[in-house]
């Protein structure tokens, strides 16, 4: 809790606003967020579901039968302005969730949307994307001679550009 409230602004400029669920009773979490105020002084500045009867985590699949019948495996859902769920990460309950990697799928998913391209292996914002392949033989000629002009692509099915300037602007993160 502590480390998202700490990286919510980064989330913020991405758009991206956090949930925390827990199947902690609002007491809980009020003691929690009391703690974690007398100790740090940090405010969690997101709303905590409390899911006392594990309904909502039973839905989504974060209580591991295998580990526990009442506890819930460290779940992060990305879920986008449509409501549909775009990532799901699943964290053992002894490993910490990795925020920077959390961001960095924010703004690949961003990226590819608003550019209408994929983000290849180990991208960071800022770097080359993947063109969409061509549809038609003339495209995939095109773009064969293309990549060969630009030296950009290994194929016509794997090239990449620079991302689009507004694109860029979208997920910067400062």
């Amino acid at each position: 809790m502590i480390a998202f409230a700490k990286a919510n602004p980064y989330f913020e400029r991405l758009n991206t606003c956090l949930l925390g669920l827990s199947i902690d009773s609002n007491s809980s979490h009020l003691a929690w967020m009391n703690d974690i105020y007398c100790m740090t002084g940090i405010i969690l500045p997101f709303p905590i579901i409390a899911d006392r009867n594990g309904s909502i985590a039973r839905k989504y699949g974060m209580i591991s039968n295998d580990v526990s019948t009442t506890e819930t495996v460290r779940n992060v859902f990305i879920i986008d302005d449509k409501g549909i769920i775009r990532v799901i990460l699943v964290y053992p309950l002894n490993v910490g969730r990795f925020i920077p990697e959390i961001l960095r799928i924010i703004q690949a998913l961003q990226m590819s949307d608003c550019n209408h391209s994929s983000t290849p292996a180990n991208w960071l914002p800022g770097q080359p994307v993947i063109v969409s392949p061509p549809t038609t033989f003339p495209l995939l000629q095109e773009r064969q001679n293309y990549i060969n002009e630009n030296n950009n692509g290994m194929n016509w099915y794997l090239s990449f550009e620079n991302p689009k300037p507004e694109c860029l602007n979208k997920i910067k993160d400062d």
